[in-house]
């Protein structure tokens, strides 16, 4: 018997489109990150999912709806376990403003990669810690499963560096882009990476 999970990281939104950290905010999607999760939608329609786990955002919550649409009898759980690293008070900044106005707290961030953290914010070992035990609950709760997990990048690369043994501060190899699938069958003995960021075709829309 084997779990298979199905991560999906949510459309683009304008803050992304701006290289602005974004966690536990919300910017409008883009009309580029509209057609990302409608071709999400149509990539995974014929995956017959349990239950959706949704990080409790906006950008997640339209992507999973999108996907969700015409399966009302697929639960759909809001999951705060599967949030992006909340990013204290860098949220809405871009690197070049932290840098420009807080120089101390980006040094002091990046000179402790696992337990530095903007001010107000997470570390990544605070967050390895929370995404860990979400993947083990997962395991537990959707045993034989197939589930539709709506997140963030980070999550997604954390559960790859579990599943590979990877340390958590190397999670940045794992390349997750803006309405990307990544999809693990999980079994008792060991866990089969389906795909990895696997970016959806998205069709061209014809001028009138």
């Amino acid at each position: 018997m084997r779990t298979s999970i199905w991560f999906v990281r949510h459309g683009q939104t304008l803050a992304n489109q701006q290289r602005r950290y974004q966690s536990r905010s919300d910017t409008p999607l883009t009309a580029y990150g509209q057609r990302q999760i409608c071709a999400l939608a149509q990539r995974l329609q014929r995956i017959p999912f349990d239950v959706a786990l949704v990080s409790p955002t906006e950008r997640t919550r339209l992507t999973a709806g999108a996907i969700l649409a015409d399966r009302p009898g697929v639960m759909d759980i809001m999951a705060p376990a599967w949030s992006e690293t909340d990013h204290g008070d860098w949220e809405g900044l871009t690197y070049h403003e932290v840098l420009a106005h807080h120089p101390h707290m980006v040094q002091q961030r990046f000179h402790d990669v696992l337990h530095g953290k903007a001010t107000h914010g997470e570390s990544l070992a605070e967050v390895a810690t929370r995404v860990a035990r979400a993947w083990s609950d997962l395991l537990q709760s959707y045993h034989g499963g197939r589930v539709l997990v709506v997140t963030h990048a980070t999550p997604i690369q954390l559960v790859l560096c579990i599943v590979s043994g990877l340390p958590v501060t190397r999670h940045w190899q794992w390349r997750i882009d803006l309405g990307s699938i990544t999809a693990l069958d999980v079994y008792a003995s060991d866990t089969i990476v389906r795909m990895v960021n696997e970016v959806p075709r998205i069709a061209v829309s014809k001028e009138t």
